[in-house]
């Protein structure tokens, strides 16, 4: 037999959106088997079901597999469109006990309906209390045997809820007039007692529930009721009638009374019923002041009772209306949401990219320009490396835009009145767009500061302007807007990606040719451009797009093909006062003596940094991740700067390294570098407080200049720069003097620390660079650290022994020298290696440190 597919027009299942996830499912992952393969029974089950206006679900099969239609993804809530297909248990396990007792009844072949069934779900992830009607309803197969249970859900919750309110408020109105010594009650239309209060049952001797419900005529006698019929009659017809005469008593007795009817009135204005009050002439005497007090609140209850009927009224009058507003708002909102994680996903690939690519730009540019140095004076060469520098130069702003639109720029945002810089901006923005377009600019009063990096907002209001010049084809008029708005709540439903606010409204409008609709929702998208080949990287409004949400804001594009475009930027409001404008430093490049450690796991990066602080006069120590550079700190060296990669390898991370290099060293300053900052130093899109960032890639005046600054910052009033010893090669100056006390750096490794200690000091009298380890392993991290001239190690230490560590540093060090320190004359492999027998003192410590020292640099010690 051939079974209709889920295309075959034999079985057309409907459509809306539970009818499209039923023929995308892969239902071949279920106990029903591929949907091709489904008898003849279930397609009609489940054509019926999706068809159907009705929330319905399907349970099928042994373990309840579930199918429904559109009507069933509000009762479902949160856990659509996961439901579908899944099995009733592992969606609702929370009234799981109840569903399996149903179900096994209905697989008995058991009809069952429930009316106002209360449960508590957890649809929406909290606990909540809802109200159903049920009616379940066994789903036989071909064979006569029941293949599943059919459930048809009409939620009440929302409709009980006003009931039981309405009840509340009737209960208050009984409170109310129970207090009263008055009959008090309402009649409608058909003369029916709708309510009465305590006091028809002292003058009736009946029990109230013989009183509601019951025909005036059954509760006061068909003699009084034919009596008082006319002025009944006379208040449905809208009378407010007040009548003296007589009421039967339980005892017997006619009492005196004054009978007052009171129509009242629907929403519509229309009368459907009465309310009687009955005043026992003699007890009204003796309470009428009572009852003039306690009338007003009587009234207020009445209100609230009619105001909760109305209410209900309304509700059901209105509830489908709501399902379709709400269910509108809901697909906008998934529709932008779609949209922002598509986006959000770009970025992070886009972001990641730039890391790396900013890391070879690093290395690239940094060659180029010490090649710069080599090939002075001759004009060919120099031409091709300063071609050669324009194109990295043209990667870092690609790169640069990647992570702007990734947002993982890092911003260095300062509290502006953007309105300076749109006026500052004039000059540069009518050269960028020429003379033939007209600039109009509109300020709101009283702008609001905004808390957003300068240099972003300047770039991105450049970008748009740009585009909206080529869309204007050169003429034209541009209008840039500047306001101050706030976007409520209702707005920031329909964008999920806003926050409910005040902001400043930044608005570049052109008269351009507009965006065609079908791809509008494309252009923030990096590398997307309507421009002509080679016209535009496509990248000028997604770095836009990205910068704005980077700092908490929003933005919004407008467009109509053949009547321009708007792209309007919501920068969040900052209460705070301005920042004063800083002016940057244009002194001639300086370079220094002090001593820096470099802390990069790029290889490339690594060696070309070094030689460009060497070649400005630095001393430098080199570590390839946060682990070797703490070594490195805590060996006892003196460091002034820690340069550090912001994103390596390893567990210890550089703002850990950076932390304790500052517990060790207080006086340390800490330059961070980086093409991608990730979350480590940057939070909410903005440099951490206190925290100095150099973007990669950056060239060999920006590197001079960022480091003297953040020394000069760092470095106590007063304070020198210290001759901390050479850590590279001899200066001119110290080969002249054969053996300078400040010439030797020596790495001392000894597993005692107080005799490590008294080593130390010892060494650090004589003028000597130390730098401490207490193991071999230790020590092999940092011998590639700098020149280190001599190595000092006892012979006997905890895994690798001394002269095992003399043969790994002569290999990774060809010429260091070696001093072993020894109680034993003897060491074997020694080699020409000095040994310092111990216990040893000042003088014979250095002696042999200067002989290995000497040995080392290729000359006879002093």
């Amino acid at each position: 037999m051939n079974h209709p597919t889920s295309s075959d027009p034999q079985w057309p299942i409907g459509g809306g959106e539970t009818g499209v996830l039923v023929r995308a499912f892969d239902w071949s992952t279920t106990s029903l088997g591929p949907i091709e393969a489904w008898p003849a029974h279930l397609r009609m089950s489940v054509d019926m079901i999706v068809n159907s206006p009705v929330p319905k679900v399907l349970m099928w099969g042994p373990d309840h597999v579930m199918i429904y239609n559109d009507g069933y993804i509000a009762i479902a809530g949160g856990n659509h469109p996961r439901a579908l297909g899944a099995t009733v248990p592992a969606i609702w396990p929370e009234i799981w006990d109840w569903n399996a007792r149903i179900l096994e009844a209905g697989f008995r072949g058991e009809i069952h309906a429930f009316r106002d069934q209360t449960m508590v779900l957890h649809r929406h992830h909290t606990p909540e209390e809802v109200t159903f009607d049920l009616f379940y309803t066994p789903m036989h197969a071909d064979d006569g045997s029941v293949g599943g249970v059919l459930c048809t859900v009409i939620e009440n919750t929302e409709k009980v809820r006003a009931q039981r309110e309405l009840l509340r408020r009737t209960e208050e109105l009984r409170t109310v007039t129970d207090a009263l010594p008055v009959l008090i009650s309402f009649i409608d239309r058909d003369h029916v007692y709708r309510f009465a209060n305590r006091f028809y049952e002292d003058w009736f001797g009946l029990d109230l529930g013989e009183v509601i419900g019951r025909h005036a005529s059954e509760v006061v006698g068909a003699e009084a009721y034919a009596t008082r019929r006319p002025l009944m009659d006379r208040a449905l017809a809208g009378e407010i009638i007040a009548s003296d005469g007589w009421m039967p008593h339980r005892d017997g007795s006619r009492r005196a009374a004054e009978i007052r009817y009171i129509p009242r009135r629907d929403a519509q204005g229309a009368v459907d019923g009465f309310h009687v009050l009955v005043f026992d002439v003699e007890e009204r005497k003796r309470s009428e002041e009572a009852l003039r007090r306690q009338a007003s609140e009587l009234e207020r209850q009445v209100r609230h009772r009619l105001r909760a009927e109305e209410q209900l009224k309304a509700l059901n009058e209105s509830l489908e209306n709501r399902v379709l507003t709400v269910l509108a708002e809901r697909q906008q909102a998934e529709r932008a949401l779609a949209q922002s994680q598509k986006l959000e996903t770009i970025g992070k690939l886009t972001g990641g990219v730039a890391h790396d690519f900013n890391n070879l730009l690093q290395v690239v540019s940094g060659n180029l320009q010490l090649l710069a140095k080599d090939v002075a004076g001759k004009p060919r060469a120099e031409q091709r490396v300063e071609n050669a520098l324009a194109g990295v130069s043209r990667g870092a702003r690609l790169a640069s835009q990647l992570l702007s639109f990734g947002r993982r720029q890092a911003l260095e945002p300062k509290v502006v009145n953007v309105t300076r810089f749109v006026r500052a901006m004039d000059d540069m923005l009518r050269r960028a767009i020429g003379e033939a377009i007209e600039i109009e600019t509109v300020v709101g009063g009283g702008l609001w500061n905004t808390f957003i990096d300068p240099t972003q907002i300047e770039n991105a209001l450049l970008n748009l302007a740009i585009n909206a010049r080529d869309a204007m084809g050169g003429q034209g008029r541009l209008t840039i807007e500047l306001g101050n708005v706030s976007l409520d709540d209702a707005y920031a439903r329909l964008h999920p990606d806003v926050t409910a606010g005040q902001y400043v409204m930044l608005a570049v409008s052109d008269t351009g040719s507009g965006i065609p609709p079908e791809i509008l929702d494309k252009v923030f998208e990096p590398f997307f451009s309507t421009k002509p080949e080679g016209r535009g990287s496509g990248l000028g409004l997604s770095m836009v797009y990205g910068f704005v949400k980077q700092s908490g804001g929003h933005v919004k594009i407008y467009s109509e093909p053949g009547h321009g475009t708007t792209v309007r930027l919501y920068l969040p409001r900052s209460a705070e006062a301005e920042d004063s404008e800083v002016k940057l430093s244009f002194a001639p490049v300086a370079g220094g003596s002090e001593t820096i450690l470099v802390v990069e796991d790029d290889e490339g990066v690594r060696d070309i940094v070094v030689e460009m602080l060497a070649d400005l006069g630095y001393r430098v120590l080199k570590a390839v991740d946060a682990q070797s550079g703490l070594a490195v700190v805590e060996s006892g060296v003196p460091i002034d700067l820690l340069f550090t990669d912001v994103v390596m390898p390893g567990t210890l991370k550089s703002p850990e390294l950076a932390r304790k290099a500052r517990a060790r060293l207080p006086n340390i300053a800490v330059l961070f570098t980086s093409g991608y900052t990730e979350n480590s130093i940057v939070h909410g899109g903005r440099l951490d407080p206190g925290v100095e960032l150099l973007s990669k890639p950056y060239s060999r005046e920006t590197l001079a200049r960022k480091v003297r600054d953040v020394l000069s910052n760092a470095a106590p009033p007063g304070r020198p720069s210290l001759p901390l010893g050479t850590l590279a090669s001899p200066s001119p100056d110290e080969e002249a003097s054969p053996m300078s006390p400040h010439s030797l750096t020596v790495l001392l490794v000894e597993d005692e620390a107080l005799i490590r200690m008294h080593c130390a000091d010892m060494l650090g009298d004589a003028g000597h660079v130390v730098i401490e380890a207490g193991s071999a392993e230790q020590a092999l991290g940092l011998l590639p650290t700098g020149s280190i001239d001599v190595l000092l190690t006892d012979v006997n230490l905890p895994g690798m022994s001394g002269p095992e560590l003399a043969q790994e540093a002569r290999r990774l060090r060809p010429g260091i020298g070696v001093v072993f320190a020894t109680g034993d004359s003897h060491v074997e492999g020694a080699g020409d290696a000095v040994i310092l027998p111990k216990p040893y003192d000042m003088d014979a410590l250095e002696a042999a440190v200067r002989k290995a020292g000497a040995a080392s640099l290729g000359r006879a010690p002093a």
